[in-house]
Order: C-alpha cells, then sequence, then structure tokens
C-alpha cells in the first residue's frame, strides 16, 4: 500500500488520505472552527509564525493551519508524482 505524503510548508507533512478540505481561512465561520479547535486541543499550527494561508481539515477532526496557499496545497495534491511516497514495509 502506497501512502502518499503532501509537504504543506516548512517541511511539514500530511497525509494526503486523510484530508478532508482545504479553505481558505478569511470566513468567520472558518475562523470559528479554528477557534473551537484550538479549545478542543485539536488545533495544528504548521505555519511557524507567519500568516495562516491555508486552513485544511482532516478526517481525525483536526485542524491544520498552513502558511502555504489552498491552492498551492490542492496542486501538490493533484501531481502525478508524490511529493513524497513510503511503501509499507519500509
Amino acid at each position: 500500500m502506497t501512502i502518499k505524503l503532501i509537504n504543506i510548508g516548512f517541511g511539514n507533512i500530511v497525509s494526503a488520505s486523510r484530508i478532508i478540505s482545504i479553505v481558505s481561512p478569511e470566513s468567520a465561520p472558518i475562523k470559528r472552527v479554528v477557534s473551537e479547535s484550538r479549545e478542543r486541543g485539536l488545533l495544528i499550527d504548521a505555519t511557524y509564525g507567519r500568516r495562516t494561508r491555508a486552513v485544511i481539515v482532516a478526517d481525525s477532526g483536526h485542524i491544520i493551519l498552513s502558511a502555504v496557499q489552498p491552492e498551492t496545497v490542492k496542486h501538490r495534491l493533484q501531481a502525478r508524482e508524490p511529493a513524497i511516497v513510503n511503501e509499507e514495509g519500509e
């Protein structure tokens, strides 16, 4: 089984199969989701202090903040060659 990993900026990597959505952080509902996940301890801030440009929602309920544009993450997801591939058993 191949696991596709996506670089979300600054060397941070997320499993592509766990991503539900990638959204822009500007809207009030998304800001509310980020705030609620912070309170519940499900927020992962991968921005390294930079401005949040993408909010990634994982199937585990975790919310991941990235300093990379949503469009960039989308292109990395759609790339024919995975950024990083890990074969099971290696």
